[in-house]
């Protein structure tokens, strides 16, 4: 009988395993800011813009080889309304009033996904480990001045079994809302555009 548990164990671990790593991840992230953004506007008018200026959607594969069909894909055409969206409702709760229309003496801020990575990490024997980046870029112009910020957020997960399909969406998610948190809790760019 222990044999056969063990048996029956071991081909359930390998049949997640190979469940893991067969097909592509799309993954659809819907990111949100969760910390409270400093009041500095009295309504006036921003323009805002959300750009997911990656080259392409693939963001790594979940064995670490660049060979691999296990690929995680983030598409910038489904990313970038959520970021849009999300850089609308900070600008709104700093005070200001978010437009999409450009206008020559209105104020903006452009908020950009310039890099958003998933790779294998170094772990010990026996447990694996994917390392993620997110690189965000704000930039606030205002009466002739600018102010650009770089947010970087990192995570390392390590783990037993290669994560699933939704486990994935939740680091990626994660890992996007805090670049959200980390940009506009920059009390700089609120003072740029009350200026």
């Amino acid at each position: 009988m222990p044999r056969r548990f063990l048996r029956a164990s071991m081909i359930l671990l390998a049949t997640g395993w190979l469940a893991g790593c067969a097909g592509p991840h799309y993954l659809q992230p819907a990111p949100e800011r969760t910390v409270a953004v400093p009041v500095t506007g009295q309504g006036q008018a921003v323009t805002v813009t959300a750009v997911d200026s990656r080259d392409e959607a693939v963001i790594g594969t979940r064995s670490g080889s660049a060979m691999s069909t296990a690929v995680i894909i983030v598409d910038p055409a489904t990313l970038e309304p959520r970021l849009q969206a999300e850089a609308e409702r900070a600008v709104r709760e700093m005070g200001f009033s978010p437009t999409r229309e450009a206008a020559p003496d209105r104020p903006s801020l452009t908020l950009t996904l310039a890099h958003l990575g998933y790779e294998r990490g170094d772990s010990p024997p026996l447990v694996g480990s994917a390392r993620l980046e997110a690189v965000l870029v704000a930039e606030a112009h205002n009466d002739g001045t600018t102010y650009t910020g770089t947010y970087t957020s990192r995570r390392t997960q390590q783990y037993a079994v290669r994560p699933n399909q939704e486990a994935n969406l939740e680091m990626i998610q994660g890992l996007l809302s805090d670049g959200l948190d980390r940009a506009f809790k920059d009390p700089e760019l609120g003072r740029l555009l009350a200026r």
